[in-house]
């Protein structure tokens, strides 16, 4: 297994398969089937609105965010040092929370359950998996200052400082 860009080597392409899978539900279930839209009448959907809004410009601030901190002079390099500036300051994996946002703001959006079930049942463990895979990665480069860093950073949420 070629691991020399850090990432699953197979990685994109079920991304790739995900993203289509959710698609073709979501539209299907949402625009034409609306087999499991019916809580839909009882939300409104102004609040829908507003809650696929708000993940959406969540998403686009943590991928916008970690882009620009991974790519910044790496040139599809791995980085040599550890990052944890921008978004990585407060979740591991910004990239793939921002993408889970956005399945998440379409679902809610259309009160989609069978999107949703599919994002908690299928497509949040995949890139929980992803996201595993890819830390044992980081603690074989960087040793013991990627587990410092776990310690104080969430891998999908940020870690409340409670004092």
């Amino acid at each position: 297994m070629d691991q020399s860009n850090g990432e699953h080597p197979y990685g994109d392409l079920g991304q790739l398969l995900l993203l289509g899978l959710f698609l073709v539900i979501w539209l299907g279930d949402s625009f034409v089937l609306h087999f499991s839209t019916f809580l839909a009448p009882y939300i409104p959907l102004a609040i829908r609105l507003l809650i696929m809004a708000l993940a959406l410009a969540a998403a686009f601030l943590l991928t916008s965010s970690g882009h620009v901190v991974i790519s910044h002079g790496s040139h599809g390099k791995l980085p040599t040092s550890l990052v944890t500036t921008g978004a990585f300051r407060y979740v591991r994996h910004p990239l793939y929370l921002g993408c889970l946002l956005v399945y998440f703001g379409l679902a809610l959006a259309t009160a989609s359950l069978l999107s949703l079930a599919l994002l908690g049942g299928v497509i949040f463990p995949f890139y929980n998996f992803l996201a595993t895979y890819e830390e044992n990665l980081l603690e074989q480069m960087f040793g013991e200052s990627y587990p410092a860093y776990k310690h104080k950073t969430g891998k999908w949420l940020p870690k409340m400082k409670i004092n």
